[in-house]
């Protein structure tokens, strides 16, 4: 049966409370049964994606999108080592962030406390029902997701299994809920559920954050777009770049830390870019540089300005020539979306420099961007990238999650 967005806010409110004093034990015991009923759901939750992916291929959705969609065994494990990894880390929930007497005898400090209700809105992915969820309730918060029509079947499921293995745990299952109706109206609706939802997060592509930023209501952290690049500076070791743009680029082409936009300086063009091309080759991927890439190497597509902003998640990849580490940095800080860049470089100060100016999330000396992420960060999960300056920046994890109130203990104390 499905729920209006009224009915779910009101669930969601009943559940906060609960959840707010659920104790450490109970919410490992309640994460741990479902990672291990997701496992144990492994078929259900593969039919369930595989009617999704049909739908998909049917009305031509694109390979890199295929690919955020699909589920497979090792995905179901992930999800649920994800969740295991959340059981295994400490509560933050009832942390007191440090104490000081004043001159009156007040003590006042700080104690780390749920944000309450959160509200995700997302596409594609259905990992990120369960990441999702687990983040949010080791946390202490109730969440409402709001998921893509393209994995509604999938994320129905997760959804599902969820709930009742916090069911089998005496947790209320309304610490998390789906809603199913996929439509743009019940989507916005929900943006200005201000009475019923503490704060929003938007995972997705471009327009979704845009929307979401735009027309919400309820105050929003927003996971940015990764147009990542990678500057391969006149010093690098060109074996080293080669190997890191090759993982960086298509290793998954479908995620936002994939590389987008690669920097080169003019002095190693002739010795990096045939080397690179043979290697990207491999997985036919589409290469569009500015003239003087054009004139190095053959087969290649003139990039637009357009091409310097792009975030394809396809197999393409912008290539822009620089003559200096200036020039790079003001190219990079210009078109980038704050998610994560890289140097590959044998010059420390450079690297240092490249640290320091460059603004983003994550900032990667001599690796690739695809590190960005809660599970590689050891998080055991995360919400997402956050790209945005206030409250949370890079992947965010448990804290993330969490706010403070202030604790005050006196001996009668009264303001003169």
């Amino acid at each position: 049966m499905k729920l209006s967005l009224t009915e779910i806010g009101t669930r969601a409110k009943a559940a906060e409370q609960p959840l707010r004093t659920l104790g450490r034990t109970a919410k490992d015991a309640a994460l741990l049964k479902a990672a291990e009923e997701l496992v144990a759901k492994s078929d259900m939750l593969l039919a369930a994606n595989a009617q999704d992916i049909r739908k998909g291929e049917e009305n031509g959705m694109k390979p890199g999108m295929i690919d955020r969609l699909r589920l497979t065994p090792e995905r179901i494990a992930g999800m649920a080592e994800g969740l295991t990894q959340l059981a295994a880390m400490e509560d933050p929930i009832g942390e007191v962030i440090g104490m000081k007497r004043r001159p009156n005898g007040l003590l006042i400090g700080q104690q780390r406390v749920p944000l309450g209700v959160i509200g995700i809105i997302y596409e594609s992915r259905p990992n990120v029902t369960a990441d999702a969820f687990g983040l949010c309730f080791k946390a202490g918060n109730a969440v409402i997701l709001k998921g893509g029509s393209d994995a509604l079947l999938s994320n129905i499921a997760i959804v599902q299994v969820i709930r009742d293995a916090l069911a089998a745990c005496n947790v209320t299952p309304d610490a998390i809920q789906l809603i199913e109706d996929t439509s743009r109206e019940t989507t916005t609706e929900f943006m200005k559920m201000n009475g019923y939802v503490d704060v929003l997060i938007p995972r997705g592509g471009a327009g979704l954050i845009k929307a979401v930023v735009k027309n919400s209501t309820v105050p929003v952290i927003e996971t940015g777009t990764g147009n990542c690049h990678i500057y391969v500076d006149e010093s690098a070791d060109l074996q080293m770049a080669v190997d890191i743009i090759f993982n960086a680029k298509t290793q998954r082409i479908g995620v936002c830390n994939a590389c987008e936009s690669l920097v080169v300086h003019e002095k190693i063009l002739d010795a990096l870019l045939p080397a690179l091309k043979a290697r990207l080759d491999e997985k036919q991927v589409e290469l569009r540089g500015d003239e003087a890439v054009c004139r190095t190497i053959p087969d290649v597509k003139e990039a637009t300005e357009e091409d310097w902003g792009t975030e394809y998640l396809d197999y393409i990849l912008s290539i822009k020539t620089v003559a200096s580490l200036d020039e790079a940095i003001a190219h990079i800080n210009r078109y980038n979306t704050g998610h994560s860049e890289a140097i590959i470089t044998q010059d420390y100060a450079n690297a240092q420099r490249f640290l320091n100016e460059i603004d983003a999330a994550a900032v990667y000396v001599n690796a690739s961007t695809r590190f960005t992420d809660g599970f590689e960060f050891g998080f055991g999960a995360e919400i997402g990238i956050s790209t945005q300056k206030l409250h949370a920046r890079g992947p965010m994890g448990l804290t993330a999650l969490t706010s403070t109130k202030y604790i005050i203990y006196g001996n009668g104390q009264v303001r003169p």
